[in-house]
């Protein structure tokens, strides 16, 4: 880690003893006043954060830590892009605010540039305000559109924190507020790793895993499903690159059955695989697409639902029930559209598609093949997860399905004190930084994840 010294002055050009200060008063009153999610109140220390800029964070005792998480996965044009940060400035200047009812410019250039991406006949945009909502909407309008209710979605997936949204997610989380009520209908999906059909191959696994969908679907009855929902490749999940032909064998399947076919985009989509939309690494095209996240890089809130040109007809004369205030907010539709450009005219997507099959990828395999703690690096662009065992041969998990370990524990604070801040989850570390990310800084990072993980060789059994 690199501990800055008091005469420093920080990307935000403040000094640091001052911002320190300031860093310390944050704490005391987050601690005071601030009720975080998916946390025991009681129990977390967050970290505060006093600057950041392109691909790096500084904490509240001034150490410069390689944000490898992206935060939340969705800082893909890095911290504090200048042109980014103007245009949000500028936008405020000129309007702030406006009912969705009203056009403007913003949100409609916002619409031409996503809907210029997007695969296939996606032309029209529905803005949200951030990933969940999208998911909440896009279910809705394939539950009005089809006339029918379930909806078929993964385990080892996540979809957002709102209702319909949590009650899609396959993960953990979905757990304290799954009634059983909610017409979701789990299946397991593709992941060779730790497959759920004896698979021994990425062909049997993606043959596999669709018979048993559309056996699934058979005796739930095809005529009840009005969607079903996929993250192009799972986030949070895992990483799970869908292997050849899955993606297309869903797509055969909701044609078979009449059924809406969602991509989930909200943390796969803005360049994050290489792509534009990690869709397009499968020459499949979705009903409807789901987005957020990297969209604005985060730095408004903002998210929607790409609509194709069959469920748009569906509200040509019939109103689309559902809304909301700030939908196409110019701020955040101002921050899309120069975000979009930015990755545009300096090439992102291509660097992040670059990075990964030449310099992270290939870095990731060289660390699986040192340490004993590796079972499987796997991943496209700038992302990738590291899946980490007690034991190559069971492949028995560094930390246990939606739980901690102490040997996750001590290799993820050996990351932070070597001066990367990563993203975990259960026995898995992804490396996911943003999309425009150097070489130099992928190398910095490979050798603080190296240092890691002889930390967690150490609790191979």
């Amino acid at each position: 880690m690199t501990s800055l010294d008091t005469t420093t002055i920080l990307p935000s050009g403040q000094d640091l003893d001052t911002a320190i200060a300031e860093g310390q008063r944050a704490y005391e009153l987050d601690r005071a006043h601030v009720f975080h999610s998916w946390s025991a109140q009681a129990q977390i220390k967050p970290m505060t954060v006093l600057a950041a800029e392109g691909s790096y964070v500084w904490d509240g005792e001034g150490n410069r830590l390689l944000d490898f998480s992206s935060q939340l996965v969705n800082t893909n044009i890095g911290h504090q892009h200048p042109k980014v940060v103007a245009a949000i400035a500028e936008q405020a200047a000129k309007l702030c605010t406006i009912a969705p009812s009203h056009v403007n410019a913003a949100r409609s250039e916002a619409a031409r540039l996503i809907a210029e991406r997007t695969p296939g006949d996606l032309n029209r945009v529905f803005f949200t305000n951030a990933g969940a909502d999208a998911v909440e909407h896009a279910i809705r309008m394939a539950r009005l559109h089809t006339g029918r209710y379930k909806v078929l979605a993964r385990y080892r997936s996540y979809h957002g924190g709102t209702d319909t949204a949590i009650n899609l997610t396959g993960d953990p989380r979905r757990w304290p507020n799954d009634y059983g009520n909610s017409g979701v209908v789990h299946f397991n999906g593709p992941f060779l790793y730790r497959s759920s059909f004896n698979a021994e191959t990425e062909e049997q696994e993606s043959q596999r895993a669709l018979e048993y969908l559309d056996k699934l679907i058979q005796m739930e009855g095809p005529s009840s499903f009005a969607a079903i929902i996929l993250e192009s490749v799972p986030g949070t999940a895992g990483i799970m690159v869908p292997p050849p032909g899955y993606m297309a064998g869903v797509r055969e399947i909701c044609n078979k059955y009449g059924i809406v076919m969602i991509a989930d985009e909200v943390m796969a989509g803005f360049g994050r695989t290489g792509k534009w939309f990690a869709i397009q690494n499968f020459d499949v095209v979705p009903d409807l697409m789901t987005f957020a996240k990297g969209v604005t890089s985060g730095y408004v809130p903002l998210g929607g639902v790409a609509i194709n040109d069959a469920i748009a007809a569906t509200f040509a004369d019939r109103a689309y029930p559902g809304g909301l205030t700030y939908s196409g907010h110019p701020l955040a539709t101002a921050c899309a559209v120069a975000t979009i450009n930015v990755m545009e005219d300096e090439n992102m997507v291509g660097n992040a598609a670059r990075i990964g099959s030449d310099v992270l990828g290939p870095g990731l395999r060289e660390l699986a093949a040192k340490h004993p703690s590796v079972g499987e690096v796997r991943g496209l662009g700038v992302f990738w997860a590291i899946e980490l065992v007690a034991n190559q041969a069971t492949r028995e998990p560094l930390a246990p399905y939606g739980g901690n370990s102490p040997a996750m524990v001590a290799t993820l604070g050996a990351l932070k004190s070597g001066g990367l801040l990563p993203f975990a989850n259960f026995n898995r570390i992804h490396a996911v930084p943003p999309c425009n990310v150097s070489d130099d800084e992928v190398a910095e990072g490979l050798r603080i994840l190296d240092a890691a993980l002889t930390v967690a060789d150490g609790f191979v059994s």
